[in-house]
C-alpha cells in the first residue's frame, strides 16, 4: 500500500498539479491580492485536471515530457497574464500575440515591470531540467511516469472536469468586466473562452444605421447652431504635439520648490487648457493615439488600430487639410514599421512621414534621435514648405520620455530633486518629463525664431500615462502622496493634459470639461475653418459642446465610461460597478444614469462598424500613395 501511495505521489499527474496550484495562486496573488481562498482551485484546478485527464488518455511513452511542455505553456500563460496586468491593469489575451515582435524593441519596460519574485513561476522546470539532466535517479520517475493510468479513472476525470469547466465559463460569460470575468471563471478557462467566443462589443451593425444624426443624439448634441470660433486659426500652420506618457499631474507641479514643467505651465496662460482630458488609447498605446486623434474613431474592440484597421481607407485630419490645400506630414524619431506606422500613415493619407531613417541617430534617447533634434529639424523642415506658399499640418511624436524613464543620459543636467527621488519609478518619471518640458521649450524658441509662431495653432496633449497604478510600489506611491497631497489614483492616471494655442485667434483659459483624445479632430477642425458638419466622427468639438460621454477600453474594462461626473467601471454588470471621482472634484461622485452605460456601449459598436464598412485601402482611388507620398523627406 505504502508503495502504491509512494508511485501515486511521484506521478506526473500529481506532482505537476501540485506545482500548477502554486502558479495560480502566484497570479491571484498579483492580479487580486489573494494570499489564500477557495476560488483559485474551484476554477482553475478542473481546467487543468481535464488537460492532464487526456494526458494520461492518450500518451504512454514520453508522458513526462509532454507534462512538462504542458507546465511551460500554462506557465507562460499566468507569466504572461501577471506582466501584462502590473502594466495595463487588464487581462492578456492571444490578442496580444500580435505584439510579440515589439517585445525586442520595450525590453527595458519588460524588465522594469519584472519583479524578481515573478521568476519564481519557472523555478519548478529549472530544477526538473536540472534534475533530469545530471541526476540518474530521475530515470526511476521517468519509469513511474511512463506507467499507464487506469483509463476509465482517467476518462471519468475528464468528464467531471470538463464539465465543471464548461459550467464555470457559461455561468459567468455574461460578465462585462473583464478582470471580474478573469476572478469567476479561472484564468485558464478565461483565455480559452476568449479563443472561441465573440464578445459584443466585436459584434457589428450595418453601417446605414452609422449616421451623424445617430451619433449626435446618443453624445447629447446639438449641432444645429453654427459654431462659435469657426476658422478663428484658417489658413495658419497646424501643429499637433503628442507627448510619451505624459500626464496632467506635472502641470504647475513643484517639487521642494523646483517646477517640473516651467515650459508648459507658461504656455498654459496663453492657451485654452482642458485639464480634466483623458486618455482614450487601446493595445496600441502611442499609435493609437495617433489614430484616435487623426480619426475620431475608437480603437478597435480587440488589438491594436495599427493592426485591425490600417487595412481601411480612414477619413481623415490629414485628408480634411489636404482637401483645404494642406501638405500633411508626421514626424518620428522611431523606425515607421514600429507599430505597423507605414501602414496607418497610408490609410490615414499623410503626404510624408519623417522617421528614424531621415532624423538618424543624433543625440539618441530611448529609440531615436531626442525630442529637442525631433522638434529642430521638424521646425526648419516646415518653414522651408512655408516658402513654398503651402501651410502645413504636421504631427510630431515625441518619444525621448518612454517607459522605463531612464534613458537621458547620466552627463544632461537634471532637475535637482531631493535623495529620496534618486533611482525611483517616480523619481525617473518626473525627471524624464522635465527633459519632455525643456523640449518643448525648445520647439516654442524654434516656431519664433522661424517667424511661424503666430501663423501657427499649436495642439499639445499626451498619448497615455506613465505611472500605471498597478505597477508602483511603496516608496513610489510614497512619493507621489507627497508631490501630490493626496493619493494617487486612477483619475490621476488616466488624465492627460490638452493644450491648445493660437496667439491672437483664441482667449486663453482653464476649462473644466470632460474632454478626451477622440475630440481633438473636431475640436481643430472648427479652429481651422474645415467643413466636416457631415461626416462621421465620434467626438465633439470642444469649444462648442461642454457635456460629453467617453466610452473606454482596455486600459479600463469594456463598460467603462467617463462622464462630466466621473469614471465608472462596472463590475459583473453595470448595478455593481465602481465610480471614481474625476480630478478636484468631492471624493464622492454619484452613481451614473444607466442610459449613459448603454450609449458608451452603443457609441463603441457604432465607430467599429463604421470602420469595417469603409473601402480598403488596395481598393480606394483616393487612398493610393502618390509617387512621393511615403517618401522619408520632401524632395528638395
Amino acid at each position: 500500500m505504502s508503495r502504491n501511495w509512494s508511485k501515486w505521489l511521484l506521478s506526473p499527474f500529481f506532482v505537476f498539479t501540485i506545482f500548477i496550484i502554486i502558479k495560480f495562486y502566484m497570479s491571484w496573488g498579483v492580479i487580486y491580492d489573494t494570499v489564500f481562498s477557495w476560488k483559485p482551485l474551484l476554477t482553475e484546478l478542473p481546467i487543468v485536471w481535464a488537460i492532464f485527464a487526456i494526458i494520461e488518455l492518450l500518451a504512454s511513452k514520453r508522458k513526462l515530457g509532454i507534462y512538462l511542455a504542458v507546465n511551460l505553456l500554462l506557465t507562460g500563460v499566468y507569466f504572461a497574464v501577471i506582466m501584462y496586468y502590473k502594466y495595463f491593469g487588464i487581462i492578456v489575451t492571444y490578442h496580444a500575440l500580435a505584439q510579440v515582435g515589439q517585445v525586442g524593441e520595450v525590453k527595458g519596460s519588460v524588465f522594469q515591470l519584472m519583479h524578481a519574485s515573478f521568476l519564481l513561476i519557472f523555478i519548478d522546470l529549472v530544477l526538473i531540467g536540472l534534475m533530469l539532466t545530471f541526476s540518474r535517479k530521475s530515470r526511476v520517475w521517468n519509469k513511474i511516469a511512463g506507467v499507464q493510468a487506469s483509463r476509465p479513472i482517467a476518462a471519468g476525470l475528464l468528464v467531471v472536469a470538463a464539465a465543471a469547466s464548461v459550467f464555470t465559463i457559461v455561468k459567468h460569460e455574461g460578465v462585462i468586466n473583464e478582470v471580474r470575468q478573469t476572478e469567476e471563471m479561472g484564468i485558464i478557462n478565461y483565455e480559452l473562452y476568449k479563443i472561441v467566443s465573440t464578445s459584443d462589443m466585436e459584434r457589428t451593425v450595418g453601417s446605414t444605421e452609422v449616421t451623424r444624426q445617430t451619433i449626435d443624439s446618443l453624445k447629447g448634441i446639438d449641432t444645429t447652431a453654427e459654431p462659435r470660433l469657426f476658422a478663428a486659426a484658417k489658413g495658419r500652420n497646424v501643429i499637433v504635439i503628442q507627448l510619451e506618457a505624459f500626464q496632467n499631474f506635472l502641470i504647475d507641479l513643484n517639487v521642494e520648490g523646483q517646477e517640473v514643467t516651467p515650459n508648459l505651465n507658461k504656455l498654459k496662460k496663453e492657451a485654452v487648457y482642458f485639464n480634466h482630458m483623458f486618455q482614450m488609447a487601446g493595445q496600441g498605446n502611442t499609435s493609437d493615439a495617433e489614430f484616435l486623434t487623426n480619426t475620431s474613431f475608437y480603437v478597435p474592440p480587440v488589438g491594436a488600430a495599427t493592426d485591425e484597421y490600417v487595412d481601411y481607407s480612414l477619413p481623415s485630419l490629414p485628408k480634411y487639410f489636404k482637401d483645404a490645400g494642406y501638405l500633411t506630414a508626421t514626424f518620428h524619431t522611431n523606425d515607421v514599421k514600429f507599430w505597423n506606422r507605414d501602414k496607418l500613415y497610408q490609410a490615414l493619407g499623410f503626404d510624408y512621414y519623417y522617421d528614424k531613417s531621415w532624423y538618424g541617430t543624433e543625440d539618441t534617447i530611448a529609440f531615436g534621435s531626442s525630442d529637442k533634434i525631433l522638434y529642430d529639424k521638424a521646425v526648419q523642415e516646415i518653414a522651408e514648405i512655408n516658402r513654398t506658399g503651402k501651410p502645413v499640418y504636421a504631427n510630431m511624436i515625441s518619444m525621448s520620455s518612454h517607459h522605463p524613464f531612464n534613458f537621458l543620459p547620466e552627463s544632461m543636467p537634471k532637475l535637482p530633486l531631493p535623495a529620496q527621488y534618486e533611482d525611483t519609478f517616480a523619481g525617473d518619471y518626473i525627471q524624464s518629463q522635465h527633459y519632455t518640458d525643456e523640449a518643448l521649450g525648445l520647439l516654442i524658441s524654434k516656431l519664433k525664431e522661424y517667424g511661424i509662431w503666430d501663423n501657427t495653432m499649436l495642439v499639445i496633449y499626451g498619448d497615455h500615462m506613465g505611472l500605471p497604478i498597478y505597477s508602483l510600489d511603496n516608496t513610489d506611491r510614497e512619493l507621489l502622496q507627497s508631490v501630490l497631497g493626496r493619493k494617487y489614483s486612477y483619475t490621476d492616471m488616466l488624465n492627460i493634459p490638452l493644450f491648445v494655442v493660437a496667439p491672437g485667434a483664441l482667449t486663453p483659459e482653464v476649462s473644466p470639461q470632460t474632454a478626451g483624445q477622440i475630440d481633438i479632430l473636431p475640436t481643430i477642425a472648427n479652429l481651422a475653418g474645415l467643413p466636416i458638419r457631415d461626416q462621421i466622427y465620434f467626438g465633439q468639438d470642444l469649444l462648442n459642446h461642454s457635456a460629453n460621454l467617453l466610452p473606454e477600453r482596455y486600459y479600463l474594462p469594456s463598460g467603462s465610461f467617463i462622464n462630466d461626473k466621473s469614471i465608472f467601471v462596472p463590475g459583473e454588470q453595470f448595478k455593481d460597478g465602481i465610480v471614481y471621482p474625476l480630478p478636484g472634484d468631492p471624493q464622492q461622485a454619484p452613481y451614473p444614469p444607466k442610459a449613459d452605460f448603454d450609449r458608451a456601449l452603443e457609441l463603441l459598436k457604432l465607430s467599429n462598424s463604421y470602420v469595417k464598412s469603409l473601402p480598403s485601402v488596395a481598393n480606394d482611388a483616393k487612398a493610393q500613395p502618390g509617387a512621393n507620398r511615403t517618401a522619408t523627406a520632401i524632395p528638395k
